[in-house]
């Protein structure tokens, strides 16, 4: 499944190339609550197709009531208004600016957004920013709000969305990516997740009696050793590479690799004896210290109880997603320190009474 940018963009490209006219709306502002950050796009197409959201569906419904031929007929008999898509240079609107408004629209309380409405954007640039996004690269897109003119520039950072009164820059980026060690249930369970939620997923795994009965459609599978695949794969800033065989002539290696890339997120499964011990090992048998596997996660994920596959795979997702987003989880929300804590508790012989131990 690709980044949902990707998808607005691509499926926005198709109707314009194919003579339709549409929109593109960009979430420019929000003030108190919000559904959807700044920088969320959506498309919508004269026949009241709707790719990508701006909030939960009310301003959705909205737009398609006001733009689109769909509801033409009774919008004029109802009110005279002409709900074709308009031409000409980009627009805003606001939702939300009243309580009342704010209610109608699904806004939380105290909600409101700003929303840039682009309108017929030229396939021809669609096309190119899908094609730089699709080699991997970083892109700005820039409109000029007097005339909606559009150009596309390279960037080396993510930057935050910027409007002003000139123009409004938004920064698109390739799908993140996702490099899992192992072909087991557990990485059946990770990759779906991953790929739902917009990562593109490589499944690594030289054993064929793992590879071979393995499948999640979408992901790519590969057989060779894993720290080779890992420099073949050439882990970014929009990468993570997770380690799940318990093997560690297969995880070391590759995670060493890995350490050594701006992968965003490198770690490695097992339980915290298991981690305490692939550290060591690394330290004595690759020259390793405290200071290089800081980056180094395990156990990995966020603890929440988990102890089937698919529930150790939801903790997995949460803390990468967590990381990717650039959310700092408390302490006690990793595996490690909530497990050592509950076992403290568990070993508390009570508070002293009179001399005697409480029962």
């Amino acid at each position: 499944m690709e980044n949902l940018d990707v998808v607005v963009l691509r499926t926005l490209q198709g109707w314009r190339a194919a003579g339709r006219r549409a929109l593109l709306a960009t979430v420019v502002r929000t003030w108190g609550s919000s559904p959807r950050p700044v920088g969320s796009i959506m498309a919508l197409c004269e026949d009241g197709a709707v790719v990508g959201s701006v909030s939960g569906g009310c301003i959705e419904d909205d737009l398609i009531d006001r733009h689109t031929r769909a509801y033409a007929q009774a919008g004029a008999a109802a009110d005279g208004t002409d709900h074709r898509i308009p031409s000409g240079p980009p627009s805003f609107v606001k939702y939300g600016i009243s309580a009342d408004e704010a209610h109608r629209f699904g806004l939380p309380c105290g909600g409101t957004l700003e929303l840039l409405l682009e309108y017929d954007p030229d396939p021809t640039l669609l096309a190119e920013l899908i094609a730089q996004l699709a080699a991997g690269r970083l892109v700005q897109r820039t409109v000029r709000l007097s005339d909606g003119a559009v150009t596309l520039a390279p960037t080396q950072a993510p930057e935050d969305l910027v409007v002003d009164a000139l123009q409004l820059t938004n920064t698109f980026g390739p799908e993140y990516r996702m490099l899992l060690i192992g072909a087991g249930q557990l990485t059946e369970y990770l990759a779906t997740m991953a790929l739902f939620n917009g990562f593109a997923v490589t499944v690594c795994d030289p054993r064929e009696e793992y590879r071979g009965s393995w499948n999640v459609p979408g992901a790519t599978v590969v057989s060779d050793m894993p720290d080779d695949v890992v420099l073949a794969f050439k882990p970014d800033r929009r990468s993570c590479v997770v380690a799940l065989t318990h093997d560690p002539k297969l995880d070391d290696l590759a995670l060493l690799e890995a350490l050594n890339t701006e992968a965003f997120y490198v770690g490695g499964i097992g339980s915290r004896r298991n981690n305490e011990a692939r550290r060591a090992r690394m330290i004595e048998h690759f020259a390793q210290t405290e200071a290089s596997l800081e980056r180094l996660r395990g156990p990995i994920g966020i603890y929440i109880g988990s102890k089937t596959p698919p529930e150790i795979a939801v903790s997995v997702m949460a803390e990468i997603l967590a990381v990717k987003n650039g959310v700092t989880l408390p302490r006690d929300m990793e595996v490690a320190q909530a497990k050592n804590d509950r076992e403290l508790a568990r070993n508390d012989p009570g508070a002293m009474v009179c001399g005697v131990r409480a029962a």
